[in-house]
């Protein structure tokens, strides 16, 4: 039978975000939901999904907020006003600035926050796409020497530009990647499409997900805005979960691997 997964990510990042993924989760189809450990709507976010038996993963994230470690501790990833530096600022450097000794202190930061909120390590663990490849190298560090189960991105990738069969392997699984909302005429019914036409079977496929819905903090913060409300729709139509079962295609989450 082949596998899909289908993963959340951005619990946290409003409480207009947060709508949208409890719905997506509450439809049956997201069952793996990342956890942003710094945000005002954190609680509020875990509060609508903590009854729910979902893989809950730290997506780990820089570049939106106030960090949780001594911003005095971690200058290479905030500004002068101690907030994160914005993806924006990532995108425009010309090299890497990030430190990986200060991301550690700062992914450390938020892993016990997790463990604070959830009392148990997460089903798994990532980072918000931003261009650094240092960042993600110190996410894999601190995986390996906590005993995580890290879910990275193939070597050199844009996170937001995946070629077509890019592959990781989480723990010993091979895992496909797809994930297409920054796209300009990104539409999740002809992504989902053309994925379930091409599945392999050698491994799970998973779409990665940003459900929501609008609000003025994300208006005014993300540049991923009008897609999260079409992968609401997508996500809690009744269709794909019976397409999904006619085709007997499984759907999983992190904590198969």
């Amino acid at each position: 039978m082949k596998k899909l997964l289908f993963r959340a990510d951005d619990l946290g990042y409003s409480e207009g975000v947060n709508y949208g993924i409890e719905k997506s989760v509450k439809a049956g189809l997201i069952r793996s939901v990342g956890v942003m450990m710094n945000m005002p709507a954190t609680e509020h976010g875990i509060a609508l999904l903590q009854e729910s038996d979902i893989a809950f993963g730290q997506h780990t994230n820089i570049c939106i907020g106030r960090p949780l470690s001594d911003p005095k501790t971690i200058p290479s990833l905030v500004d002068e006003s101690g907030q994160f530096k914005s993806s924006k600022v990532y995108r425009q450097a010309q090299e890497d600035f990030v430190v990986f000794d200060e991301a550690l202190i700062e992914i450390n930061a938020q892993y016990q926050q997790f463990l604070s909120y959830f009392q148990r390590k997460p089903d798994y663990f990532e980072g918000h796409a931003i261009a650094s490849a240092t960042f993600f190298k110190a996410l894999e560090h601190f995986a390996a020497t906590h005993g995580l189960t890290y879910s990275g991105l193939p070597a050199g990738a844009e996170p937001n530009a995946l070629k077509a069969d890019a592959f990781i392997f989480v723990n010993q699984t091979k895992v496909y990647l797809t994930m297409e909302s920054m796209n300009p005429a990104y539409n999740p019914y002809a992504t989902f499409s053309q994925l379930v036409e091409n599945l392999h079977d050698d491994g799970v496929h998973m779409m990665i997900f940003h459900p929501g819905y609008l609000d003025a903090f994300l208006l005014e913060n993300s540049s991923l805005v009008v897609p999260r409300t079409q992968e609401v729709v997508f996500l809690t139509d009744p269709k794909i979960a019976t397409y999904l079962k006619e085709e007997k295609i499984e759907c999983i989450d992190y904590r198969a691997f």
